[in-house]
């Protein structure tokens, strides 16, 4: 008897419980949601997730409030959110960076993007320019591969650190093409470019996002695009496939995650007001303006697929140029 009375019992909280999580799930969202943005306040990764932040609010009827949360190569922001209430009030603007590359540079982390962390969709991409100082005596990345390989070392180029995007792109050109530079790692993107345009550093893959408007005032010289096809926003550059390099295509890119934990229809709540994101043509336009690419929406499975591509496709350049954070 006590065995069954014990089994009812756990049954009726569990029932409880789903009760519980339910309705609170059908009234959700009762109060504004915080959306964390591991990068510094201004930059083109802030300014993406206030145009998320605004349009999902008018569907959820509150306010989302962008975060600010930099350092640890966005993996303070990431572990705040993995380690946050799974209640659908706290949201990550996540990245490549914490949700692929941070695993394969740390040997320890605070937080498992895996085990901790539910990617809820794509939001947009931004490739790559090639961008040279106006010094640098070469009009073409043909010209630029010859030029590296007639003096190796001499080209200082800059990134926004050790093992970013920005920095493993050049180190898979490298590899590809058998040239080697110099590189200066610098804490954002800001200070990089400002080196960039002054000529303290000659080169930087850098995303269309920050160097357009350098590119288009003729202060950088745009050699190639590392996206598929050309960009509205530049089209006289080729692509780097146009250039002779097919391969070297890369992107950085972003996608809204929250905990793991999270109750399902919270998920699904959260999943319906994003699709509003993602047919909203007047941002999809201004994107597209400023280099951007919109994702479509996709399934969870197909998250994972592109996750794991991304995984293997650093991996393999973070084991051969041997690159680790601790």
């Amino acid at each position: 008897m006590s065995f069954r009375f014990a089994v009812k019992g756990a049954i009726c909280a569990s029932l409880l419980a789903l009760g519980t999580i339910q309705g609170v799930a059908a009234d959700y969202p009762t109060r504004p949601i915080k959306l964390v943005v591991p990068y510094p306040a201004g930059g083109a990764t802030d300014q993406l997730a206030r145009s998320l932040g605004e349009t999902m609010s008018r569907d959820l009827g509150q306010p989302i409030v962008v975060e600010n949360k930099p350092g640890a190569n966005t993996n303070l922001g990431a572990e705040t959110v993995a380690r946050a209430e799974p209640d659908g009030y706290s949201l990550l603007m996540a990245s490549g960076a914490n949700l692929v590359l941070n695993p394969l540079l740390y040997k320890k982390l605070g937080y498992d993007p895996r085990r901790d962390l539910r990617p809820l969709g794509l939001l947009a991409e931004v490739p790559l320019v090639v961008a040279t100082h106006k010094s640098v005596p070469v009009k073409s990345v043909a010209e630029l591969v010859a030029y590296l390989k007639a003096n190796p070392n001499k080209l200082n180029f800059a990134s926004v650190g050790i093992g970013n995007p920005l920095h493993l792109a050049v180190e898979r050109f490298t590899a590809a093409t058998g040239t080697r530079m110099t590189h200066v790692p610098y804490r954002g993107s800001a200070p990089a470019l400002q080196d960039l345009v002054g000529g303290q550093v000659q080169l930087m893959f850098d995303t269309v996002s920050t160097s357009l408007p350098h590119v288009q005032a003729g202060a950088l010289n745009g050699l190639a695009v590392t996206s598929t096809s050309r960009l509205a926003a530049l089209p006289d550059v080729p692509t780097i496939a146009e250039a002779g390099y097919p391969g070297q295509e890369s992107a950085v890119w972003f996608a809204l995650a929250l905990p793991k934990a999270t109750p399902e229809a919270i998920v699904e709540r959260l999943q319906r007001s994003l699709a509003g994101f993602y047919t909203d043509t007047n941002l999809r336009a201004t994107l597209e303006k400023q280099g951007w690419t919109m994702q479509r929406a996709m399934s969870e499975a197909d998250i994972a697929a592109f996750l794991e591509a991304d995984r293997k496709r650093w991996g393999d350049i973070i084991a051969s140029s041997n690159i680790a954070l601790d």
